[in-house]
């Protein structure tokens, strides 16, 4: 397997750190770009880093997208995780930032278009962290969650739902992964995939709960990365235990 050069955005914590943690594992080079540095470096501290590149910057900075998305002077990254996502603040009903999926992807997406203007080569295959509860196509979670994703995702899910948008009509190479409620601790149960085109609707069906952030995160280095299927290209992909 060719060793592929891989950007991260939101590793520090849940799926992004799972995936970053697989890769790693399977000799990939990783570049991750995080406001706290030290939190990614204390999550991995246990484990082979020579392949991990840590870069201190904000995902919704044109400048510091720039460095994480350069596998060299003149070659693009392989492979971009994005799981980046909003912070309830503390004692309210409120997030930290309710558009930052929607600021992230178009930083990434504009310093991508940047770097190929300055004659970076390359096209980048697009990973985004999404949720179930945001097809047009149909129902995607089990019908009592219903109400509660509606209650409780209506902004975050308004956000998500932006950026898979924004991703799917920029021409750029993509998979969608709206992963079920994301709950803690690795497992080894079955994941079940289901397969969606933005275009033309529901391709195959996954209703479930709950998948784990640990499992969602491998199933994305292992499916997304490694040993990446034709059939989840373009594609939006949901997983679920």
């Amino acid at each position: 397997m060719a060793q592929k050069t891989i950007a991260f955005f939101g590793a520090s914590t849940g799926v992004g750190l799972s995936a970053l943690k697989y890769s790693l594992a399977a000799g990939h080079r990783c570049i991750a770009l995080c406001r706290e540095p030290t939190k990614l470096t204390n999550a991995v501290a246990n484990r082979n880093t020579t392949n991990l590149q840590v870069l201190q910057g904000n995902a919704h900075d044109a400048v510091a997208a720039s460095r994480c998305l350069k596998a060299s002077d003149s070659q693009l990254v392989d492979e971009i995780v994005f799981t980046i996502g909003a912070r309830q603040i503390p004692g309210k009903m409120a997030l930290d930032d309710p558009h930052v999926c929607e600021k992230g992807i178009s930083t990434v997406i504009g310093a991508i278009t940047g770097l190929r203007k300055q004659g970076l080569a390359g096209r980048p295959h697009i990973i985004v962290c999404s949720t179930t509860g945001l097809s047009k196509f149909g129902r995607d979670t089990p019908v009592v969650i219903v109400p509660v994703y509606a209650l409780l995702l209506k902004v975050p899910g308004a956000d998500k739902k932006i950026m898979e948008d924004k991703l799917a009509n920029s021409g750029e190479d993509f998979t969608i992964v709206r992963a079920s409620r994301l709950i803690d601790g690795e497992t080894d149960k079955k994941i079940r995939v289901g397969i969606e085109d933005p275009e033309t609707g529901i391709e195959s069906k996954a209703i479930g709960y709950s998948i784990s952030r640990e499992d969602a995160g491998r199933w994305i280095a292992q499916n997304l990365v490694q040993d990446m299927s034709s059939k989840y290209m373009n594609k939006t992909v949901t997983i679920t235990n």
